[in-house]
């Protein structure tokens, strides 16, 4: 499986990176354990998570999928050579632990080291801009940590092209280290918010774009076309903002290009991220062994230029008159 360059990180991923968000939540750890197996042996080299995950269940308290992680990582030690571990920081703990102060991201860091039972992490990624701290505080401990081998490379997410664009400028005024790579909400549905400006930024400047919610929530795999389909989902909440006429147009198109390319419409749609320039690659995660197999499936999948131009056109925000 051919490896692209992630940005200017030095790090080169396959195409889908998995997202580590349902580990320790709708996949325990056994079945976590049986999918980063499955995922290494596909060829499949890069592990995204966050201190916060999933802090949003009940009992939960985040840390929880850096955990899992970790506890793979000590019961296979021949396997850390083979990923790339992507964390994040930043997003609310309780208390004071939030934000990309110096004080915090401290702390955090060697607190994610422990629970992924690591010596470094891959790639460290401000989960959100913090008002409230300026960049060179953040890009300055950074460097630091960089310094010292804890991170190897660091990255934004959520941001928009302002605050990238900002991170960026004060990076080259101080000769601080930039954010080589930017993990934006993107997919055939949520497109606004980094087509345009934020897509423009990331090609002219060379970063590394792993979008997550490729699949919207498992909304663009075909499964969801009504109310009643949301009962029994986890998700469901998530999803049914997609339940509207651009939404079953999105999956209509995805399941007739399915079917001309002897695919399934989920494959279909991280494929056509795949495609899409100025993405590296779309981070997807799977709770079974199943919806594994289907995220390889999708980093195979070539789809011709017309149908890329069918899915383009059933996702525009307007149709033609």
């Amino acid at each position: 499986m051919a490896l692209r360059k992630l940005g200017g990180t030095g790090l080169e991923i396959a195409p889908l990176v998995l997202g580590g968000n349902v580990f320790g939540w709708t996949a325990d750890e056994a079945t976590s354990f049986r999918i980063l197996d499955g995922f290494v042996d596909a060829g499949l080299n890069a592990i995204d998570t966050a201190d916060v995950y999933s802090r949003w269940a009940p009992g939960h308290e985040g840390g929880e999928s850096e955990t899992v992680i970790g506890n793979w990582l000590r019961a296979n030690p021949g396997k850390r050579d083979k990923v790339l571990i992507f964390t994040k920081v930043g997003m609310d703990l309780g208390e004071d632990r939030k934000g990309l102060s110096a004080r915090w991201i401290t702390q955090a860091v060697e607190d994610s080291l422990r629970r992924l039972r690591t010596d470094r992490i891959d790639l460290y990624q401000s989960h959100r801009f913090d008002p409230d701290t300026p960049h060179e505080e953040t890009l300055g401990i950074y460097a630091k940590l960089i310094e010292a081998g804890k991170i190897r490379a660091i990255g934004a997410s959520n941001f928009d092209a302002t605050q990238l664009g900002d991170a960026l400028g004060v990076a080259r005024a101080k000769g601080l280290p930039r954010y080589e790579t930017l993990q934006p909400l993107y997919n055939l549905y949520d497109r606004d918010s980094f087509d345009g400006a934020l897509r423009d930024l990331c090609i002219a400047e060379g970063i590394g774009v792993i979008p997550y919610y490729g699949l919207a929530a498992g909304f663009l795999t075909g499964k969801y076309r009504s109310e009643a389909d949301l009962a029994n989902s986890q998700r469901g909440r998530s999803v049914g903002k997609y339940l509207n006429p651009r939404g079953m147009r999105i999956v209509d198109a995805l399941k007739e290009v399915a079917a001309r390319n002897n695919a399934q419409p989920g494959e279909v749609a991280l494929a056509w991220l795949i495609a899409r320039k100025g993405v590296t690659a779309p981070i997807a995660s799977a709770t079974s062994l199943a919806q594994l197999e289907g995220l390889v499936k999708a980093t195979r999948l070539t789809l011709p230029a017309e149908d890329i131009a069918a899915l383009d056109q059933a996702s525009a925000e307007t149709q033609a008159a």
